[in-house]
């Protein structure tokens, strides 16, 4: 196989204390709680040319099992909503993305591009929206439902969702205001195009009160790996942030996913493919161990049990921890690939219960490396090379140190290797990930039936 010429991308997802679900009671993790600690993380990976920093984010707390929920730093709440947090960011970077979660299933479109509009032109170009729906039961409660909306119910309204927000950044042509003081005309008229959008869940007249960005409009960004989430990314996404844990189940996926882009009118390299990778770095392979060891001595049964229940979406608490996962568990309306992922896991492994939770409380269903910076590249390498990726989401165990590990001992192997960048190859995200700037659709379709 010929070797790659491209070169990996990669995405620094920042999760405040950590991502393994001990790491708040580790003694080197931060609290992370207030603007300086993200101030720093982001400057940490700016200056080593990540492509981007992420944000994940949910509406709901998940504390349904108060005392499971108590001892977790992972419990649905955040120190700050992302897009307000990244709009704050976005004036200490510079070249640095910016992507934020938000759901489709409550929310509005108009609001949503809006905001998302705005980040991308206070930031230069430099936003991304991660398109999720909400699988969190307890979200409904707190948007009028009285009960969870059903799994193919969200992502048929977050089909219309994301052609009304794409419709909306359309808009205006990048040169539709002219500002001219003598003419007195501050905007061409036929550079306006009214969105005009009526469906079964949304009606949208029109037009954002925003002018387009640098980069055209944010990169749209999504992680569901279920077949509508799969069929929703190949249409509308530019980026996936996946989680395969094998090579040959990452290498599947991206095959799938990729070979829908055709009948969208798309091409392979309209989409980067951005699995999760859980690093745990030591400078020896017994170190790397020893620091992954330090944080499993301190998950507790209760927490393990809780965020095996929030994957799945099966409450496993009156169970023997030691004994079995459940061969056939109850139906669930939770995330279909996540749930599927873990229980496949537990199968495949012949895990019991408290395995599972041990095996997961890191990297949550994502791929899990333990080693020394020349495995942790190596196994990199071997994904990027093989076509299972084309770049990866860093989740380090624990912040800011799981960063700085990455950063100091795995980016230079890379780069003597040829695989990342020295600086940066442009302004915007969308330069920086090899991603065109998109067409205006509205003005494209004007000037077809103009044309016949």
């Amino acid at each position: 196989m010929a070797k790659r010429k491209d070169k990996i991308k990669l995405g620094a997802f920042l999760l405040f204390t950590g991502h393994h679900v001990a790491a708040w009671r580790h003694p080197k993790a931060s609290v992370g709680t207030e603007f300086e600690n993200y101030v720093e993380l982001a400057k940490l990976a700016e200056v080593a040319k990540f492509d981007t920093i992420f944000f994940a984010d949910g509406v709901a707390a998940r504390i349904k099992d108060v005392e499971a929920a108590s001892r977790k730093a992972h419990s649905g709440v955040y120190p700050f909503e992302p897009i307000t947090l990244l709009s704050a960011l976005s004036s200490v970077t510079r070249n640095i993305g910016l992507i934020a979660t938000a759901s489709t299933s409550y929310s509005d479109p108009y609001n949503l591009a809006r905001q998302f509009a705005s980040l991308d032109r206070l930031s230069g170009g430099r936003a991304g929206w991660n398109l999720v729906t909400s699988s969190d039961p307890d979200a409904a409660f707190n948007f009028g439902h009285e009960a969870q909306i059903l799994h193919s119910d969200r992502y048929e309204r977050a089909e219309e969702f994301a052609d009304v927000v794409l419709g909306l950044w359309d808009s205006w042509d990048d040169d539709a205001f002219l500002r001219d003081r003598e003419s007195g005309r501050y905007f061409d008229p036929s550079k306006l195009h009214r969105l005009d959008h009526s469906g079964k869940h949304f009606k949208v007249r029109g037009p954002l009160n925003i002018p387009r960005s640098p980069q055209g409009r944010p990169v749209v960004v999504q992680a569901g790996a279920s077949e509508p989430g799969k069929e929703l990314a190949a249409r509308t996404a530019e980026a996936i942030f996946a989680a395969q844990i094998t090579l040959e189940e990452a290498t599947g996926f991206y095959a799938d996913v990729k070979g829908r882009l055709a009948k969208y009118g798309r091409s392979h390299d309209d989409l980067k493919i951005l699995p999760g990778i859980f690093p745990v770095i030591g400078r020896t392979r017994s170190e790397a161990e020893e620091k992954f060891e330090s944080l499993q001595e301190l998950i507790q049964p209760e927490v393990g049990l809780n965020l095996i229940s929030q994957l799945s979406g099966v409450d496993l608490r009156d169970y023997p921890l030691d004994g079995p996962v459940p061969e056939n568990p109850p139906a669930t309306n939770a995330g279909k690939s996540r749930q599927a992922l873990v229980l496949d896991l537990a199968r495949r492994e012949n895990l019991t219960i408290r395995q599972l939770y041990l095996r997961i409380a890191g990297a949550r269903g994502h791929w899990q490396v333990v080693g020394t910076p020349d495995d942790i590249a190596d196994a990199l390498e071997e994904r990027f090379e093989n076509y299972g990726a084309d770049g990866f989401n860093i989740m380090s165990p624990i912040m800011p140190g799981g960063l700085s590990d990455f950063i100091e001992l795995v980016i230079p192997k890379l780069r003597r290797r040829g695989l990342f960048r020295h600086e940066y190859e442009g302004t915007t995200l969308r330069e920086n990930l090899g991603l065109k700037r998109p067409e205006n659709s509205l003005a494209a379709n004007r000037n077809a039936v103009a044309a016949e």
